[in-house]
């Protein structure tokens, strides 16, 4: 969703009754909290009926104040800066029963990204990347932990990976300078995307490399220059990115190619635990007194 949203509610000023104008004047002036607004809440902040809320969704265009809410966090998704990711964090959290509400939250995100995710597109995904020359894994800033998760096991199933580390963008484009037409590209960016991220997919697309995007929505800025795209809620919630659903999903397409592979794993982790074992790698249980 982009800025017409809030130029067309502006628009249609007119033609609103005067609780449905107090609501645009609302939105248009505190988008950034509205979006995160039940309609209750949004018709107390306004001082009208939830009803009327609800009625003003139907008038401007959306079946259900739910779409409009999610088409105004599409709006601020990739605007909002830390200060006022914490703001929103204050109005939509507070501070009683912030476990319980971070962890119901995550659990929506996980549900919607089943819901949502094309299996179609997992299915080609985990094909190109059994196929692949050179696999290619890209995560900056908040985004680089989730690309360390996927590397630490396709290291165990892969000889042909590499992480691309980010401390620069130079570095980032001689670490994939000879990608070409037979290798696989996997970009992991979610709001605020990262510049470099979305200038590395855009380079991977131009050398004929398969690009498998795994990112928040088919509005992300690397949609355009992906062949698979995977998409996982990431919805915010906090000045703190949640990374639960994208998680979930990268462990999904880890399970995925290597049940595809299993027989290879299974000798690979043999002889691991064997060098585990010889090296101390872990605390080994005590035994237990009689």
């Amino acid at each position: 969703m982009t800025q017409d949203l809030l130029t067309k509610i502006s628009a249609m000023n007119g033609k609103l009754s005067k609780g449905q104008r107090l609501i645009a004047h609302y939105i248009v002036n505190h988008y950034e909290r509205a979006a995160f607004m039940t309609a209750q809440k949004l018709g107390a902040a306004v001082g009208v009926s939830e009803s009327t809320v609800v009625r003003f969704a139907y008038e401007i265009g959306f079946d259900g104040y739910p779409r409009l809410q999610r088409a105004l966090q599409e709006l601020i998704r990739n605007r909002l800066t830390s200060a006022q990711r914490m703001e929103v964090t204050s109005d939509q959290i507070g501070e009683s029963n912030i476990l319980q509400k971070v962890l119901s939250l995550d659990i929506e995100r996980i549900r919607r990204t089943a819901e949502s995710v094309n299996p179609e597109s997992f299915s080609a995904a985990v094909d190109a990347i059994l196929d692949a020359q050179e696999i290619y894994i890209l995560g900056i800033r908040s985004s680089a932990s989730l690309a360390n998760f996927l590397y630490f096991y396709f290291n165990h199933i892969f000889k042909n990976l590499r992480l691309v580390s980010a401390s620069s963008a130079s570095e980032v484009f001689e670490q994939i300078y000879h990608m070409g037409k037979g290798d696989v590209f996997i970009p992991i960016t979610f709001p605020r995307y990262s510049r470099r991220s979305i200038k590395a997919t855009e380079f991977a697309k131009s050398t004929g490399a398969h690009v498998i995007g795994i990112t928040d929505s088919d509005h992300s800025p690397i949609a355009p220059y992906c062949d698979n795209l995977l998409c996982a809620r990431s919805d915010m919630v906090s000045f703190v990115d949640s990374l639960v659903a994208p998680l979930s999903l990268i462990n999904a397409l880890i399970v995925a190619v290597g049940m595809r592979k299993r027989g290879e794993i299974f000798k690979t982790y043999q002889d691991l635990e064997n060098i585990w074992e010889e090296y101390d790698v872990y605390e080994k249980p005590q035994p237990t007194a009689q």
